[in-house]
C-alpha cells in the first residue's frame, strides 16, 4: 500500500510517500479498512514538528481521523462486514499506524457506521473535532438547555462543531472570530453573539451579553486567552481548555469565581489504552451520525489534497487563519 510516513521530527518535508506491505488484522475484533479519506488536524502538525507520543517508533504514519470501507474482518467482529462504510478516530500518534495510508487496521469497538448523508471526505474531517467538542461540552462542562456558552475560535475545526453541539443542547452561543468572513460563517451556524476579538475585548463583550459571564467557556486557543477567560466565565461556572495551562498562570480570578476548570485531551484513551473510554468515543460518533443524517449538524471542509501532498496540507494548516478542516483524499 501507499502511505505517507514521518521519518523524523521536523518541518513538512519530513513527510514522505512510500510503499509499505499491506497491514493485517491481528486481534479477532480488528478490521482491515480501505481508507478513502483522512482528516488533517493540528495535532498532526504538532506531532510531526515535535515528535510523536512514541519517539522510538519511527517512521510513523500520522493521521487520527479516517473514513473508508471495510475489506476484511476478524473472527469476532460482529458489528460490521466487508463493504460497510465506517468512520473512526484511531492511531496516528506514533503507536498504532494512522490514516495517511491506503489501508488501516481498526478495532470494531472504536469505529462507527459512516453517516449516510456525508461523503467520505466530510466524514473523515469530523471524528476528532466531534469527540473533542462533545467531551468538552457534555462530559466536562455538562451543558444544559438555557445556558450561555462561549466558544473561542468558532470558525476553527473544534469551534465550528462546538457551536452547533451547544445549540443542539439548547444553549445560546457567543464566539470569537478574527474577521468578517469568519463572522458570517459562524452566524450561519447559529452563534448569537459574534465577538471580533481584534476590535473588541471579549471579556467585556461576554459580560455585557451574559451578565456575570458565560455559564460555560470552551478555550481552543490557550495561553492568554485561557487566563483571560476566567473573568468571562460566571461565578461557579465551567471553563474547559484543550491546551495545557501556562506554568505561570495566575489562578486568582478562577479561584475567586469558584470556577470548575477542566482539561480536555481526547487522545488520552488511545494513548493510555482505556478501552471503555474509547468505546464511549465511538458511541459519540454514532450519536453525531444521527445528527448529520437528520440535517442538524454539518462539518466544513475548506480544502482537500491528494495523499501524496500531505506536506502541503500541513503547510496550509500551519499558516493559520483557516475555516473548518482540511482532508487528504486517499481514494478519489
Amino acid at each position: 500500500m501507499k502511505a505517507v510516513v514521518m521519518t523524523r521530527p521536523g518541518g513538512p518535508e519530513v513527510l514522505e510517500t512510500v510503499e509499505l506491505p499491506d497491514p493485517e488484522p491481528r486481534a479477532p475484533t480488528e478490521m482491515l479498512v480501505r481508507v478513502h479519506a483522512a482528516g488533517v488536524n493540528p495535532v498532526d502538525t504538532k506531532l510531526r514538528a515535535r515528535g510523536t507520543y512514541y519517539p522510538d517508533r519511527l517512521p510513523a504514519i500520522l493521521g487520527c481521523d479516517g473514513a473508508g470501507v471495510v475489506e476484511a474482518v476478524g473472527p469476532e467482529v460482529r458489528r460490521f462486514r466487508p463493504g460497510d462504510a465506517v468512520w473512526w478516530c484511531n492511531g496516528g500518534i506514533g503507536g498504532e499506524p494512522g490514516n495517511y495510508a491506503e489501508l488501516a487496521v481498526v478495532d470494531e469497538r472504536f469505529a462507527a457506521p459512516k453517516p449516510e448523508r456525508l461523503d467520505f471526505v466530510h466524514a473523515a474531517a469530523a471524528p476528532l473535532v466531534l469527540i473533542t467538542a462533545w467531551e468538552s461540552l457534555h462530559d466536562r462542562a455538562r451543558v444544559a438547555a438555557g445556558q450561555r456558552v462561549l466558544v473561542h475560535a468558532g470558525a476553527g475545526g473544534v469551534g465550528h462543531v462546538a457551536i452547533q453541539l451547544a445549540r443542539e443542547a439548547g444553549c445560546a452561543v457567543a464566539t470569537t472570530v478574527s474577521d468578517e468572513e469568519k463572522a458570517r460563517f459562524v452566524e450561519g451556524l447559529g452563534a448569537e453573539r459574534i465577538i471580533r476579538y481584534r476590535e473588541e475585548d471579549f471579556v467585556e463583550a461576554v459580560r455585557v451579553w451574559a451578565g456575570d459571564g458565560a455559564d460555560v467557556a470552551l478555550d481552543t486557543v490557550g495561553g492568554e486567552t485561557f487566563t483571560r477567560s476566567f473573568a468571562a466565565t460566571r461565578h461557579y461556572g465551567d471553563l474547559v481548555t484543550l491546551l495545557q495551562p501556562p506554568p505561570d498562570t495566575d489562578w486568582k480570578e478562577a479561584r475567586l469565581r469558584n470556577l470548575r476548570v477542566s482539561l480536555e485531551l481526547m487522545l488520552t484513551p488511545m494513548h493510555r489504552g482505556l478501552t471503555a473510554a474509547r468505546r464511549h468515543q465511538a458511541d459519540i460518533l454514532e450519536r453525531c451520525a444521527r445528527l448529520f443524517d437528520e440535517g442538524r449538524l454539518r462539518v466544513h471542509v475548506s480544502g482537500t489534497y491528494p495523499l501524496a501532498e500531505a506536506a502541503e496540507a500541513h503547510r496550509r494548516l500551519e499558516a493559520g487563519g483557516m475555516i473548518g478542516k482540511l482532508v487528504l483524499v486517499v481514494r478519489p
